[in-house]
């Protein structure tokens, strides 16, 4: 498939620049998955988060013991629209820090009213 058959992005807030500061393997990573995603392939390891919102998910990855993760919700009409890129800084393992989660309602909330546009 050529590139005239990608499903654009829309870089919600600073996240392109967030991942742009990553370490290479997590910005090759989250690029290849996301890549994917704009084919219309499904990512396997993509994780729903319905607590922060209906359609957003999450990429996950680890490196030099530190952990990384790309929210992006697909369900939108126009694109896949990236939420919010980082590291995650918690030590509790599963819970998302509180900074993040409102970033991404933000950011969702936004992605949403920008879909509804012409």
């Amino acid at each position: 498939m050529t590139d005239e058959f990608l499903r654009p992005v829309i870089w919600m807030g600073g996240s392109r620049g967030d991942l742009a500061a990553m370490p290479k393997p997590i910005r090759d990573s989250f690029g290849i998955r996301l890549q994917d995603l704009q084919r219309g392939k499904k990512v396997h390891d993509s994780k729903p988060l319905p607590r922060l919102g209906s359609g957003v998910m999450e990429l996950r990855e680890s490196f030099d013991k530190n952990a990384y993760r790309m929210m992006y919700v697909l369900k939108l009409k126009k694109a896949i629209y990236v939420l919010h890129v980082f590291m995650k800084k918690s030590k509790a393992r599963i819970s998302l820090p509180k900074p993040d989660a409102v970033t991404i309602a933000m950011r969702l909330r936004n992605a949403r009213i920008m879909d509804m546009e012409s």
